[in-house]
């Protein structure tokens, strides 16, 4: 029916097509248009009209296909397809669309109004318009309809004018990252306990597609959940099956309240260094386990990895369920108990190290390193008249790093494939320096009583290629079997060294 209501102004819209359709959003809703980024993130536990999500300048958006909207089995995305950011209301959302059209100036008489009664829900389509005496028809989507779709993120647009500025005005944080199936997380440091590599998994009477098994941790059974299922981010049989086969994958060890939870994960990949303004908003979804998004980070070369609140993975029921369950089901051992207890009463404290290989296995204290990257993070520029160990510089995010090649340092050989080296970013007062190594295996906390001085014949000053001519303390690491002995890396030393032998790091 025609709108009576309609005022007297010629309005603006901006068409864009969609299949063989066209439609048309109010032209003050549009903020821009932009083509179909490189990367879209997949958003665990949203609707299938959702592709995904991806940053721009500062924020999250969340793309819409809208032909999903109307047929949930039309196509996926495509690279060539156009993305309108609707900004309605202080809200930003992508829709997905084909191509796009153009600025129409419609006249009151041209447009028509879809009709509701009341209570009955509103589509997202609000009206039409009539163009070419009546040859082309336009459908007016509704800006409010559409970002109140059940299950698509609402994103609030941040205002980043000072965005620089407060970027470093917030307490520095450290989280890990990994990827489960196609996405990436991350946990902050505080909520690990440890990460190890995948034991033979025991069996549990509480096995499900979630719950895996067992392992015994510390002599406590712990439940073992596979975290892409938890998110029904499960990948391809095929996909699973080379996953099952890879040695990346690892068991993040989390404590959540007062339980112990062991997460199965692809992959874990670095350490990042953050401020809490850098942790862009990402809205709660109204499905199961929605409130575990925390917010997104995004990285160059990394992309966008979504950091979780760890608290909020589980309701207080399955935690409770698992704790109890396993804990009544596999009591710990009386006599391993007992060792722990004697242990408990005469350490002093535990110290987080992260190991990592350089030839050989090698630890550090995690409080020395700010973060670990991939050397692949950025582009190396060499300065003239560096010495040979040092690889070259490199810009962190505005800050200028002295990457050492620690092989070169030690006259080892080289890597042969760099393409896995890892950067461990450490400070020295205002410098900042990047310690190549082969690859970071895993994150642990190891008591006190378990750090010794080492031995003098492991100390052999005049052993070429071998870093442990300069280290004098030792921790040792799992028990029976599977017990090793690392030297612990002490980062001050060897920057001391380095100001010794490059005097313009002394400066």
């Amino acid at each position: 029916m025609p709108d009576a209501s309609a005022v007297t102004c010629t309005e603006l819209f901006g068409s864009f097509v969609l299949g063989g359709d066209e439609f048309a959003l109010p032209a003050s809703c549009f903020r821009e248009v932009v083509n179909y980024p490189d990367k879209v993130s997949a958003l665990p536990l949203s609707p299938k009209f959702l592709e995904g999500v991806f940053t721009l300048r500062g924020s999250v958006i969340p793309v819409v296909n809208l032909g999903r909207v109307f047929d949930p089995g039309a196509r996926g995305a495509l690279p060539t397809d156009k993305i309108a950011i609707l900004d309605y209301e202080g809200v930003l959302i992508g829709i997905l669309f084909d191509a796009t059209g153009e600025i129409l100036r419609v006249r009151p008489e041209q447009r028509s109004r879809l009709a509701y009664t009341d209570g009955e829900q509103r589509g997202v389509v609000a009206g039409t318009i009539l163009l070419d005496h009546g040859a082309r028809l336009v459908q007016i989507l509704d800006p409010d309809t559409l970002i109140h779709i059940e299950n698509v993120p609402q994103v609030r647009a941040i205002q980043c004018a000072d965005k620089e500025t407060r970027r470093h005005h917030g307490e520095r944080r450290q989280c890990v990252s990994f990827r489960a199936g196609p996405s990436s997380f991350a946990f902050e440091m505080a909520a690990i306990q440890e990460i190890i590599r995948v034991p033979e998994l025991q069996p549990s009477v509480l096995n499900s597609a979630l719950c895996l098994g067992r392992i015994n941790f510390r002599g406590a059974p712990v439940a073992v959940v596979d975290f892409a299922t938890l998110l029904n981010a499960a990948p391809s049989r095929e996909q699973a099956a080379a996953a099952a086969a890879s040695p990346d994958q690892r068991i993040i060890v989390a404590r959540i309240d007062d339980a112990t939870i062991g997460f199965l994960v692809d992959s874990v990949d670095n350490i990042i260094n953050f401020y809490s303004e850098e942790v862009m908003p990402i809205p709660l979804l109204s499905k199961a386990r929605a409130g575990m998004f925390g917010g997104c980070l995004s990285r160059p070369q990394l992309g966008d990895i979504f950091f979780l609140d760890h608290r909020q993975i589980f309701s207080s029921n399955e935690i409770k369920e698992m704790r109890t369950g396993h804990a009544n089901l596999y009591p710990k051992d009386e006599e391993l108990l007992a060792r722990n207890d004697r242990r408990d009463a005469r350490r002093s404290q535990r110290q987080v190290y992260i190991t990592f290989a350089l030839e050989n296995s090698y630890a550090v204290e995690i409080k020395q390193v700010r973060e670990i990257i991939d050397l692949s993070m950025g582009e190396l520029t060499r300065p003239p008249g560096l010495p040979g160990f040092m690889r070259g510089m490199l810009n962190l995010r505005q800050q200028m790093v002295s990457v050492i090649d620690l092989r070169s340092l030690y006259q080892m050989t080289p890597l042969e494939d760099s393409g896995l080296a890892k950067i461990l970013v450490v400070e020295r007062g205002d410098e900042c320096y990047g310690l190549m190594v082969d690859a970071v295996e895993n994150i642990m906390t190891i008591e006190d009583s378990h750090r010794f001085g080492a031995p003098k014949m492991m100390r052999n000053a005049g052993a070429q290629g071998d870093p442990r001519s300069e280290m004098d303390e030792v921790i040792d690491i799992g028990e029976g079997d599977t017990r090793r002995t690392l030297s612990v890396f002490q980062c001050d030393r060897l920057l001391e060294r380095l100001a010794r032998e490059i005097p313009a790091l002394a400066a």
